[in-house]
């Protein structure tokens, strides 16, 4: 027969595999649902809030655009304040514009296996329980709605953009409300998604790009 303490710390033991698996399971149905459910989503538009700090910089910058989304593989991120940028995906190539820099990078969309950047991911490249391992967070980042869910989910496969990615559930819709990244400098970025629309219909001319006379246009080789 164990003894009393053996006995407790046994039970302790399999106390914790048994939380353990209990969360993981939780998370594995929270991607799940998210997933069902973001398969159902066309297309969706929203204001955003993007904040970066940490990593290499000593400062936090707060930067807002509105957002066009559309499946698969089409995006349009305006930014328009502190200063204007763009960055269009029309599924196939990608374009950032920086006009004050009169600049555009040109690059190519990965494969759907191959989305290295998490907000590829919204615009139906990639999947939750194919390429992430998921779990469940307690804390929910400073800004978000009360009640939000935090699915952290960890490549299976090494990103060069990010170690790892958050995404803020709304537990009712299971609308996505933020997205969280932290690279390996330890820098957090994070989008607010506000006044978001889904299946509202967008048209694929929203997601053509023209690139404008007198700047200079730098082709990447590298994923984005």
């Amino acid at each position: 027969m164990l003894p009393l303490v053996r006995r407790a710390r046994v039970a302790g033991i399999v106390l914790t595999a048994g939380l353990v698996v209990g969360a993981s399971d939780a998370a594995q149905d929270l991607a799940q649902s998210v997933q069902k459910h973001y398969d159902t989503v066309r297309d969706f538009s929203a204001d955003f809030v993007h904040t970066y700090q940490g990593g290499m910089l000593n400062k936090v910058i707060t930067e807002r655009g509105h957002v066009l989304i559309k499946k698969p593989g089409k995006m349009r991120w305006d930014y328009a304040a502190p200063d204007e940028k763009l960055f269009v995906s029309d599924g196939v190539k990608l374009y950032s514009y920086l006009p004050q820099d009169k600049q555009v990078i040109v690059g190519n969309v990965p494969p759907e296996d191959q989305a290295s950047t998490p907000t590829l991911f919204l615009a139906g490249k990639g999947d939750l329980l194919r390429d992430f391992v998921p779990s469940l967070l307690d804390a929910v980042p400073p800004g978000f709605p009360a009640g939000t869910r935090a699915l952290k989910l960890v490549p299976k496969s090494a990103a060069p953009d990010y170690d790892w990615l958050v995404l803020e559930i709304d537990p009712a819709s299971l609308a996505i409300r933020g997205l969280v990244t932290v690279d390996a400098q330890g820098g957090q970025s994070t989008f607010f998604f506000r006044n978001l629309k889904e299946n509202a219909g967008l048209a694929d001319k929203d997601f053509a790009f023209r690139i404008p006379h007198g700047v200079d246009v730098v082709t990447s080789t590298s994923r984005p």
